[in-house]
């Protein structure tokens, strides 16, 4: 039975939510919770999916004895892949998780270069800088064919191959925002243990905070590799959600400017915040692009530009009459149980003291 027109608008417009809700979490880490002015969010989430478009493809070749050049012969390998994984399943989601951990991983090491040049500096030149980091991700895929195909791009395994092709959209989006919910529920659980007050501590009063023994540089540091492995997560299933990568895809308007409209939306150091403003912002987009064409004869220029020119007068109406966002933010307590600290707070005085 095929999918109705609403079905599918509702069901991808689920699945980019659940995509964008990773990354902006892992913003809202940085930027909300931290003060990190990350304008390089880029680097991670193309890093993350640069890594589903030229691991798992190739392991899968080899496991299933498939020969040829992954690039050159890219459309006929990963044909035969996803005949070899519809009766391979199990080695199928085994290695589409090991995907995610090495995208993580790849995530990390890069927040960690990015962050040793950059995190000495405050304000405009640390948004600068990462800015520039990320510019870099774009132009590596182009120029760098063994990658990801420069600019024609390549075709990443479907590890669902096995179900039918009304249902590979939905129960991929179910298993998205399964995936956003646990990575919400984990931002929670960090940011109401002792570390979120410390970041918060950092970004409101960095003096105090080194007066009290923490080491402000050091704290930052983590943080902008933590929230670069769960952006690199987030790029990795977006990958594999539509099926392949194209460098030029992954632009700071897509994957930073629009994050931060997101949680400037819903309001800053605040998770449900960050879910309302990504559901709005995605809603309100998707609507945009599915009945622009319908303006055509009504705006002066080409619809094209619509749904940016749109979406920019929202940042401006947001900045100027509600800048704390819909939501507030507010003391969030920390999560103790029967009166003992908790895991993360156990945990926090392992890694933090």
């Amino acid at each position: 039975m095929a999918l109705g027109p609403e079905t599918i608008f509702i069901v991808d417009l689920l699945a980019i939510f659940a995509v964008y809700v990773i990354v902006n979490l892992s913003l809202n880490l940085e930027f909300g919770y931290t003060g990190i002015p990350n304008f390089g969010k880029v680097l991670a989430v193309g890093a993350g999916a640069f890594v589903a478009a030229s691991i798992p493809g190739r392991i899968y070749a080899e496991i299933a004895g498939i020969q040829g050049d992954y690039i050159e012969n890219n459309l006929s390998m990963v044909s035969q892949i996803n005949v070899w994984l519809a009766d391979n399943t199990g080695i199928g989601f085994v290695v589409f998780f090991l995907t995610l951990g090495i995208a993580a991983g790849v995530g990390a090491g890069l927040g960690l270069l990015t962050s040793y040049p950059a995190i000495r500096l405050r304000g405009d030149y640390l948004a600068i800088t990462l800015l520039a980091f990320g510019e870099s991700i774009r132009i590596i895929g182009n120029n760098f064919t063994p990658l990801v195909g420069g600019t024609l791009g390549v075709q990443v395994p479907d590890p669902l191959s096995f179900l039918p092709g009304e249902l590979r959209f939905p129960v991929a989006t179910v298993g998205l925002l399964l995936i956003a919910f646990v990575v919400y529920v984990y931002s929670e659980k960090m940011i109401r243990s002792p570390l979120g007050r410390l970041l918060r501590a950092v970004r409101d009063n960095e003096v105090a905070a080194e007066a009290l023994g923490k080491n402000s540089t050091q704290i930052r540091v983590k943080i902008i590799m933590v929230s670069a492995a769960l952006a690199a997560i987030g790029g990795a299933l977006y990958a594999f959600y539509v099926g392949g990568t194209i460098a030029f895809a992954y632009d700071r308007a897509s994957w930073t400017f629009w994050p931060f409209l997101m949680i400037l939306i819903g309001g800053l150091a605040n998770n449900k915040g960050v879910l309302i403003g990504t559901l709005l912002f995605v809603t309100l987009r998707k609507f945009i692009i599915f009945f622009k064409d319908s303006f055509q004869g009504f705006v002066p220029f080409d619809v094209v530009w619509l749904d940016f020119l749109l979406l920019g007068v929202i940042l401006l109406a947001v900045l100027l009459y509600r800048p704390q966002g819909i939501f507030i933010e507010k003391p969030t307590p920390t999560i103790s149980v029967n009166g003992k600290p908790s895991g993360l707070k156990r945990m926090f005085n392992f890694f933090f003291k």
